[in-house]
């Protein structure tokens, strides 16, 4: 029987083979599960998005995982949903909180961020600007919530000490996605048209000190992968010379920062890219994880970008949730044998709360043939 330390060196062996698009002895499987394990586990949504939850969430998690033996790892090693209002600059519901305990987070997007508020983050700075934003118009206790994260590294390291990998301990989101959840959607594609050189200047603020911020955290935990979220980027929503300016020219930028440190940058793809795949092709090989919610076709992807970048999904939500086991394992057998060399097996975006543990069995059985 193998020691923990023996099956991480194989689960990372072949994670970092995949990752740079080179054969291993099989498809790797990562579970990106928080709501899940909670459920898995027997609990609350609640009871892991209370005090303490990174530390609470990480132990739920790592107590999932170890049922699931043949998986290679989890996405994050806690649960990101009690966090999420440093992220969206939104408020945020959460379950035995404003919601009923075993009710899923809730982003309840407002318009928070004013137009004048772009003068103040041109001029006085993003780091100077959001704190306060976050506590006076929010109500968010960042202190309490930056307390919390300060666990994170060992959260990191529990997973990795059972003897798993976490696909991406450092996180990020795109620019855009900080003004998007601030003004709202609604309001911030109004300001695109209306005040488009405002929002391009405050974006340049912003980025030039997010971007700095992700190198500092890269030269700090040292990750093999940054997860970079550009929630609600894809083309899809914007015109194609809007997008472009607004949204992809940010992406490019910090994935290309990321590369530059010697780390491979996961773009985690919400939604319909099936028009921007070129795009990806700019980026070097094996540098990219093309991590796809099933919206956007799998074998689109594969076509375009197969060989080029490291593709992760997609068994989708519905189908963990309400198709049988036979036809999740028929499902992720045909995609790993279609998908090939540099694939690496997960749900399109989170598994969800409510997914059947057979189902999630089977998903990971695909890969190991067990």
């Amino acid at each position: 029987m193998k020691t923990n330390e023996e099956l991480y060196n194989q689960r990372i062996d072949r994670f970092r083979k995949t990752l740079a698009l080179e054969k291993t002895d099989r498809t790797p499987v990562i579970l990106m599960m928080d709501a899940f394990a909670a459920k898995h586990m027997g609990l609350k949504l609640a009871d892991i998005c209370g005090k303490d939850s990174i530390k609470t969430s990480n132990k739920v998690i790592l107590d999932s995982l170890k049922t699931f033996e043949d998986a290679d790892g989890v996405n994050s090693s806690y649960a990101v949903g009690p966090v999420f209002p440093l992220i969206f600059m939104s408020r945020v519901k959460l379950p035995g909180r404003e919601l009923s305990d075993d009710m899923l987070w809730q982003m309840d997007e407002a318009e928070m961020m004013k137009p004048e508020d772009y003068d103040t983050i041109i001029n006085k700075g993003w780091n100077n600007f959001m704190p306060g934003y976050l506590k006076d118009r929010l109500g968010v206790n960042v202190p309490e919530i930056m307390e919390d994260l300060a666990y994170a590294p060992q959260a990191d390291k529990n997973i990795r000490d059972a003897g798993y990998v976490v696909h991406s301990p450092a996180v990020a989101i795109t620019v855009n996605e900080y003004l998007s959840g601030g003004r709202s959607m609604a309001k911030f594609m109004r300001d695109l048209y209306k005040m488009p050189d405002k929002v391009e200047a405050t974006l340049e603020v912003i980025q030039k000190e997010v971007v700095e911020g992700i190198r500092q955290q890269i030269r700090a935990t040292k990750p093999d992968v940054l997860f970079l979220s550009p929630a609600r980027g894809a083309s899809e929503f914007f015109s194609p010379k809007l997008w472009e300016r607004f949204v992809w020219k940010y992406i490019k930028e910090t994935a290309d920062a990321i590369i530059e440190e010697g780390v491979v940058c996961d773009i985690h793809i919400d939604g319909n890219w099936e028009r921007d795949l070129d795009y990806f092709k700019d980026f070097p090989k094996g540098k990219i994880v093309f991590e796809t919610d099933s919206t956007t076709d799998i074998y689109k992807i594969k076509e375009k970008l197969g060989g080029h970048v490291c593709i992760k999904g997609d068994v989708p939500a519905a189908k963990l949730c309400i198709a049988t086991a036979d036809e999740v394992y028929d499902y992720s057998s045909k995609l790993i044998k279609d998908m090939g060399t540099g694939f690496i097996l997960s749900s399109g975006c989170s598994i969800p709360p409510n997914a059947k543990v057979e189902n999630v069995k089977a998903m990971i059985s695909a890969a190991t043939g067990r």
